[in-house]
């Protein structure tokens, strides 16, 4: 698990208000979800042989001496809020989670024990439109970030009836190639042989490429809900690539799954994934429901926006206000209020600590600032400030107190700098 300093902060808080903006234009509302859930919930959901169940979930028992979990993905909690307050009951919904998940994993580049997640799920359409809305949505995320290097993989499932034929089939053919499987295949053989198809180990992947195919295997609704989806996404304009190996970790998938992955990190090459759950809700509980979702990897975004040099998305102060000398302290913390009151949306740093006036206006330019208010004792007697350009080749000038609000509105926007409520740490750099 890691901290995330004053450097990297306004970052997140950029791509978080993007895919904010974004999710709520497409009509998505947000839902908050508890950190902590019932283990049985993730056990009945993500599948209790998969490697998250069996390896990674945080797990202990509380006072009560129930089984509680760090929750290790939001899908399975959003189900369980959703059936909780009958927000599904003859309902579409559209809904957004952000929050942290939990791992027991190795950590690396891009995959830490506490990761990021922006998720978004869909519930109650079951045609191939929503699908292709929601991998549209996330296209439309890379480019407000200007991300190019990402590519999207696209794979069906199928029904859970195909996947057991085609199960049968798999086990089969991996049996008979026993000597070449490695020991994670052998244990998950008999009880998760699907996940085979994802490993990465290099020595399994000739092994893997000539294994029997499951979207040869669709039955014919599950086919022609991938070929529909293929037709959106073509006439849409979204570039894909068909990966036969895509399954996913987690057993509640079904037909349509897709992963946006770049060769920009490494190992840990999947930005965002997601898919459909047409049976999730039903297994919790409720009525049958068709339902698609993804989650975008936090972590993992950011780490590429850094890398491709984002440090445009810092959010630096517009003006930096230096008072030097009591009367001044005490006039400049007043003036301060009086422009936050009548600019609501300007970033204005007030230099708070004491110090000299050198010292004072060196903090200024470190802030970032564009503008150094100066307040002095002269200044006070006069009812005036000096301003500082800290980042442009103009004289400093004198006004009177009353039209400084005036003078930085016109200032700031001549300078182009966008206000808070279109903040420059969110959208292209």
């Amino acid at each position: 698990m890691n901290d995330d300093l004053p450097a990297t902060t306004p970052v997140w808080a950029g791509v978080e208000t993007t895919l904010r903006e974004l999710l709520t234009a497409y009509g998505y509302s947000e839902i908050r979800l508890p950190i902590v859930e019932q283990t049985e919930l993730f056990a009945r959901s993500i599948g209790a042989v998969t490697d998250i169940v069996e390896k990674e979930m945080y797990t202990f028992a509380d006072r009560n001496g129930d089984s509680l979990t760090l929750r290790p993905e939001g899908t399975a909690g959003c189900v369980r809020a959703c059936l909780e307050h009958g927000l599904l009951h003859n309902q579409i919904q559209r809904l957004w989670y952000l929050g942290p998940m939990f791992r027991h994993e190795r950590p690396q580049k891009g995959r830490y024990r506490q990761f990021h997640q922006i998720g978004a799920e869909a519930f109650g359409m079951a045609g191939p439109d929503i699908d292709a809305e929601l991998i549209c949505l996330t296209a439309r995320l890379w480019k407000r970030l200007g991300i190019q290097e990402v590519t999207l993989q696209l794979n069906s499932l199928g029904s859970s009836a195909a996947r057991l034929a085609y199960r049968d089939k798999l086990v089969a053919y991996l049996q008979a190639h026993w000597d070449e499987l490695d020991e994670d295949s052998r244990r998950r053989l008999h009880s998760n042989p699907l996940r085979i198809l994802d490993s990465k180990n290099p020595a399994m992947q000739p092994l893997i490429a000539a294994a029997p195919r499951l979207i040869e295997q669709l039955e014919p609704e599950s086919q022609q809900h991938f070929e529909d989806l293929r037709d959106l996404l073509e006439v849409a304009g979204i570039p894909y690539e068909i990966n036969p190996r895509l399954v996913r970790g987690l057993d509640y998938y079904g037909k349509t799954v897709f992963e946006w992955v770049t060769e920009r990190l490494g190992a840990q090459a999947t930005v965002c994934a997601g898919g459909r759950y047409d049976g999730l809700v039903e297994q919790l509980g409720g009525r049958p429901t068709p339902a698609v979702g993804f989650a975008v990897g936090l972590d993992r975004l950011i780490t590429l926006l850094i890398e491709a040099g984002y440090t445009g998305l810092k959010c630096d102060p517009d003006a930096y206000l230096v008072t030097v000398g009591g009367a001044a302290e005490a006039r400049g913390l007043a003036l301060a209020e009086q422009l936050r009151d009548r600019l609501p949306d300007l970033r204005l740093q007030l230099d708070c600590g004491g110090g000299n006036f050198k010292t004072q206006l060196k903090r200024a330019d470190r802030s970032g600032a564009r503008l150094a208010l100066l307040l002095g004792e002269d200044e006070v007697k006069a009812g005036a400030v000096t301003v500082k350009f800290l980042r442009e080749e103009q004289p400093q000038q004198t006004l009177p107190q009353d039209r400084l609000a005036a003078f930085l509105t016109d200032c700031l926007a001549g300078g182009q700098y966008p206000s808070a409520r279109n903040p420059r740490c969110g959208g292209d750099s």
